[in-house]
């Protein structure tokens, strides 16, 4: 009779996916505040980043199985209560936010004890455990205002992480990206009360069948106005990019890694949620001239963002300025307003998240050892920090787009589906600032292996192993998707064609 019982039982929790997804991170957090032990806090966060990964797994294994699931929270069914929903495209986006954590978790376990100070790291880790939350619920939500409180809850946390660290300019970062970031919430939340206003509902599928009877409302080209506003500011689409560079290069490497690959995409997905499931494309694309702004402000930030980071001295500034032009060629796809063009950028989303999550990863093992990394004390660090270095390397190469990587095969597929759309200057645009990203890869490389040390530098020894693994499991992935690139391309071309229903 146990048999029969167990597993009955474990039937009945996984029908509790979606909530444990949540309430698994959201409950330790304050747990590991108590605890204070360091590696007992860590062990603890790793453990529970672990099982949401299995869970996101098996959650995106019951979409492509049985379709979308949709819970009711607490039992009160929508649209009067909060619904959880996963489809193709948040089941993707759920499995990248944790697998992303639960590599570059081991990678902070050893730098994060270099970089924060020691009386703040039980802080550090519940704030990170906050953030993780409030990135996954933002995803799995299908409630509009709920977007905006996890948005909240990931913001806020993540605003904490980048002040813990020990360098005092982090704590300016923070306050800019505090600002700019309650401008961006503002600005959706004002959005979503018009909505609400509109059509007396909050959930998002109860709002697209609502909406349709309101086009021609002025309130609802203002709703969409402030959200398209304040996602972009979130996900730093050129020009609202300013507040990233700073708080890219003074948080902890381990936090620079974490929300450089999750942070921005997730707020990629917001705007998106918002422009296909609850505008709907034909208001989005059709009676709103969203697409040809975006394309404009895209192709800007495909350059300018480059432009910037050849002149940067500061290797995670210019990074980080090299994230700007990366979600240009996100936003670049979404703006060809086609199946292909989308399936195209939420490739590079994906792409994008794993490649600056390696080369970030290389940075902050450089920073673990010399405390810096200015682009002129690099000189020489290739022989001194192979391993490292290599890795560095094989991220820039795909960073620009190089055959069997996995930036070749987004930046193809971008330029195809500009094709596709007939416009032929959108794969010279990818090109040209492709070309521009080469320059500025470069000078770190050159840097690192043709100039000689420093005068009276201190030798440097490679970084722990315990930095090096999480480093080279992205770089194993770069090139393992790029070598077979129709893995991750079909995923998203069936999250695509849900989202826009093939057109």
């Amino acid at each position: 009779m146990s048999a029969p019982s167990t597993a009955i039982t474990l039937a009945n929790l996984a029908t509790h996916y979606p909530a444990l997804q949540i309430v698994l991170p959201l409950v330790t957090a304050p747990l590991v505040v108590l605890l204070r032990g360091t590696r007992l806090v860590w062990l603890i966060a790793f453990a529970v980043t672990l099982a949401c990964l299995g869970i996101a797994v098996d959650l995106y294994a019951q979409v492509l199985q049985q379709g979308e699931i949709s819970y009711a929270m607490g039992g009160w069914a929508p649209p009067v209560g909060i619904e959880y929903r996963v489809d193709r495209f948040n089941g993707l986006m759920l499995i990248l936010i944790c697998a992303i954590a639960a590599v570059v978790l081991p990678f902070a376990r050893t730098s994060v004890e270099k970089e924060v100070a020691d009386n703040r790291l039980s802080l550090f880790w519940a704030a990170w455990l906050l953030c993780f939350t409030g990135l996954l619920g933002i995803v799995i939500t299908g409630d509009a205002f709920n977007v905006f409180v996890f948005l909240e809850v990931s913001s806020l946390s993540t605003y904490a992480l980048i002040a813990c660290a020990r360098d005092r300019r982090a704590l300016t970062s923070a306050f800019q990206y505090l600002i700019m970031g309650t401008i961006g919430a503002t600005f959706i939340l004002i959005g979503i009360g018009l909505l609400y206003m509109l059509t007396g509902t909050l959930n998002m599928a109860d709002l697209a069948e609502r909406l349709p009877a309101v086009t021609q409302a002025r309130t609802l080209n203002a709703a969409f106005g402030f959200i398209v506003v304040g996602c972009s500011l979130k996900l730093a689409l050129f020009p609202l990019h300013l507040w990233m560079p700073n708080a890219y290069a003074f948080a902890p490497s381990a936090v620079t890694a974490f929300i450089a690959a999750t942070a921005t995409k997730v707020s990629i997905y917001v705007m998106l949620r918002f422009f296909y499931t609850v505008f709907g494309a034909e208001f989005s694309f059709g009676s709103m001239p969203l697409g040809e702004v975006l394309m404009t402000l895209s192709i800007i930030a495909m350059f300018s963002g480059s432009l910037v980071a050849i002149y940067e001295r500061n290797v995670k500034r210019m990074l980080a300025y090299s994230s700007v032009a990366q979600i240009g060629y996100i936003t670049l796809g979404i703006s060809l307003a086609t199946t292909s063009g989308l399936a195209a950028g939420m490739l590079h989303l994906i792409n994008h998240a794993m490649i600056k999550a390696g080369l970030f990863m290389a940075m902050g093992a450089v920073v673990y050892r010399l405390g810096s990394c200015r682009l002129d004390q690099l000189s020489g660090l290739g022989k001194q920090m192979p391993w490292t270095m290599a890795a560095f390397v094989a991220g820039g190469l795909s960073l620009i787009g190089v055959p069997l990587t996995t930036g070749f095969v987004s930046k193809w597929h971008l330029a195809s589906a500009g094709f596709g759309a007939g416009l032929p200057l959108v794969p010279v645009a990818i090109l040209a600032s492709s070309l521009l990203a080469v320059i500025y890869v470069w000078k770190v490389i050159e840097t690192a292996y043709l100039r000689a040390p420093l005068e009276n530098a201190t030798p440097v020894k490679e970084a722990p192993i315990s930095l090096l693994i999480p480093m080279w499991i992205m770089v194993a992935a770069n090139f393992g998707f790029g070598i077979q690139g129709t893995v991750i391309w079909q995923a998203v071309q069936q999250a695509a064609v849900q989202l826009t229903g093939g057109v």
